[in-house]
């Protein structure tokens, strides 16, 4: 007698993966997108409920058919149904990206904007390395020279002009 042989997957294809791995394998991009997704779907949920609850007439003496009524009511039932899962899902999508983002540091946003500095900030951010600071340092002391340097060519060339002027007003009075 004989054992049968073990079950083995089809060739060449990976073994399943068990449901609980596969759901930690979930990077926080496509959590972020379902989760952008959901609220797309929330959104047009709640448009949804909007246009039944337009359509619906009010029980306000008018002669209503009860069938179309109950339909009616039947999906906007339905509607807000699907509005809680959705909000549910939502949460749980918002759980797990912090769960996944807790341990990440925390930069805030406006660190990560680039601005022009003035000479009165910082030289140094705590997170720069000694080179990189030694350079910029260097890039800001060029730059400094530079604006001193264009600032004197700015005074010979109001010199000059004003120069020329004398020379054309003492021309033009001789003449």
């Amino acid at each position: 007698m004989t054992t049968p042989p073990i079950a083995t997957p089809f060739a060449g294809q990976p073994p399943p993966v068990p449901q609980a791995q596969a759901a930690r394998d979930v990077n926080t991009a496509s959590l972020c997108r379902i989760g952008q997704e959901t609220v797309q779907d929330i959104v047009l949920r709640t448009m949804e409920i909007f246009q039944l609850l337009r359509n619906m007439q009010l029980p306000n003496g008018v002669t209503y058919n009860p069938n179309t009524h109950q339909d009616r009511l039947g999906k906007l039932q339905e509607h807000l149904r699907m509005l809680s899962v959705l909000f549910r899902k939502l949460r749980l999508v918002f759980d797990k990206c912090h769960e996944n983002c807790a341990g990440l540091d925390h930069i805030p946003p406006e660190l990560l904007i680039p601005f022009v500095e003035d000479e009165s900030s910082k030289l140094e951010d705590r997170s720069m390395s000694r080179a990189t600071a030694e350079e910029r340092r260097e890039i800001l002391e060029v730059n400094k020279k530079l604006r001193q340097k264009n600032q004197q060519l700015k005074q010979i060339m109001d010199q000059l002009r004003n120069l020329i002027w004398e020379i054309n007003s003492m021309l033009a009075v001789k003449s």
